[in-house]
């Protein structure tokens, strides 16, 4: 965020003027001088704040007995719209799993008593997996929760730079996309 947007950060004590990955960029510069090793300070910054923050949303969701895994089932059941269901297999190409993975976690959800899996009307070889009622209380909760960990970090950002942030990650995201 350059200074061209006027970024600031809030007072915060826990803002640092420097930080580790500081520290990882000049041992670069130091050691290869060569390189250039700027793009580590972004992508540094960006593995490690989604580190914290997963971390501290998994925290949060144990509170309800679920993974962030098990949430992120649960939160695309309920985007889903009413009636909160969905195939199996467009559960996991939203979520980019594979089957296995899918029906380990739909396993547990359904031993909780989070979801169900029934037959899908319209095709007599597919299922239909849904929230129960426990389970959209659970998601409900749950992803009010998670979002209040995310609000407390972005706090420390002005509003117009939390959307400029959004913006530049969401051409990052566009550009690491068109790489693969």
């Amino acid at each position: 965020m350059g200074s061209e947007v006027g970024c600031e950060v809030r007072h915060n004590p826990v803002v640092a003027e420097r930080d580790d990955v500081d520290v990882i960029v000049e041992q670069w510069r130091r050691e290869r001088a060569g390189m250039s090793p700027e793009p580590m300070a972004v992508f540094g910054r960006i593995y490690r704040l989604a580190r914290l923050v997963g971390d501290a949303q998994e925290k949060v969701y144990a509170g309800w007995g679920i993974s962030r895994g098990e949430f992120d089932v649960l939160a695309a059941l309920r985007r889903a719209g009413s009636p909160y269901a969905l195939a199996p297999k467009a559960l996991a190409a939203g979520l980019m799993l594979t089957s296995g993975g899918m029906t380990g976690r739909l396993d547990r959800l359904e031993r909780s008593g989070l979801v169900r899996r029934t037959p899908d009307p319209t095709d007599r070889r597919g299922l239909r997996i849904s929230l129960t009622d426990q389970g959209r209380r659970v998601v409900e909760e749950s992803a009010d929760a998670g979002l209040a960990v995310q609000r407390r970090i972005l706090d420390a950002l002005p509003a117009r730079d939390q959307e400029h942030l959004g913006d530049l990650l969401r051409a990052l995201l566009a550009a690491a996309g068109a790489e693969t």
